[in-house]
């Protein structure tokens, strides 16, 4: 038995919540179950150095816990002087992903940033973070396009996240943080709604595990992303247009 009582198979309850921030051109605060992460979207009108002159638009992604997101308060980054290696690895999945999504050559030279701030962590808030950063980037894009309307679609296809860990061989969907720190196999999982895996991030945590569980693994993910999926799409029924079909 799981300790909220969910079938193995089961996602924590998810709510999106979008247009959160009145500043931001795109925004969106993520439920899932007991981990609250608030995404911003920022368009610039400029991209880093390494994409100057290309034509292309870039898309990158900040990462940062909250002191208290957790049971015992920590410190703030930005007070260390410097970001720990984790929240480095963290921003870097998220900026991946979404790149991923998205034609840049079809934004232009403009750079939309994502800032993820994790309010409250009960397990899993970088998939929570990269469902909830795809949320806030097709709203800022939605805003771009009202503006001056894109000749092609500049989405691939919708994205979202789900963590899938193995215990004792029984593969258990959207881990919360009592069993993550429990878990014998950890895998993060982010695919596109065209079926298309954008990352598979994976570690024997206290054994080792075969090609049969990896199936397994990419199996039971892929039915949450499923219904994952159906949560976005329902949320967000405009800009249907800026996916290419």
């Amino acid at each position: 038995m799981r300790p909220d009582r969910r079938a193995r198979d089961e996602l924590r309850a998810v709510k999106l919540e979008l247009g959160y921030s009145r500043w931001a051109e795109g925004s969106c605060l993520i439920h899932a179950g007991g981990t609250i992460v608030l995404v911003t979207a920022t368009v610039e009108d400029k991209v880093p150095p390494f994409v100057r002159g290309s034509g292309q638009g870039w898309i990158q992604a900040e990462y940062a816990m909250l002191p208290r997101a957790t049971q015992e308060r920590t410190h703030r980054e930005s007070v260390r002087g410097r970001q720990q290696g984790r929240s480095i690895e963290i921003q870097r999945l998220i900026g991946r992903s979404l790149r991923a999504a998205l034609y840049l050559n079809r934004l232009g030279e403009r750079s939309i940033i994502l800032d993820c701030d994790v309010l409250q962590a009960d397990g899993g808030t970088r998939t929570a973070a990269i469902t909830a950063a795809f949320m806030a980037l097709w709203q800022a894009v939605h805003a771009m396009h009202k503006k001056t309307p894109f000749e092609k679609p500049p989405f691939r296809g919708r994205l979202a996240a789900v963590s899938v860990g193995l215990k004792n061989g029984e593969s258990f969907l959207d881990l919360s943080y009592q069993e993550d720190v429990e878990i014998d196999v950890d895998f993060n999982l982010a695919r596109m709604s065209t079926g298309q895996w954008v990352e598979l991030q994976g570690t024997g945590e206290h054994s080792a595990f075969s090609r049969e569980q990896l199936d397994q693994i990419l199996d039971l993910g892929a039915a949450g992303l499923d219904r994952l999926d159906v949560i976005q799409r329902d949320a967000f029924r405009e800009g249907a247009g800026l996916i290419e079909t």
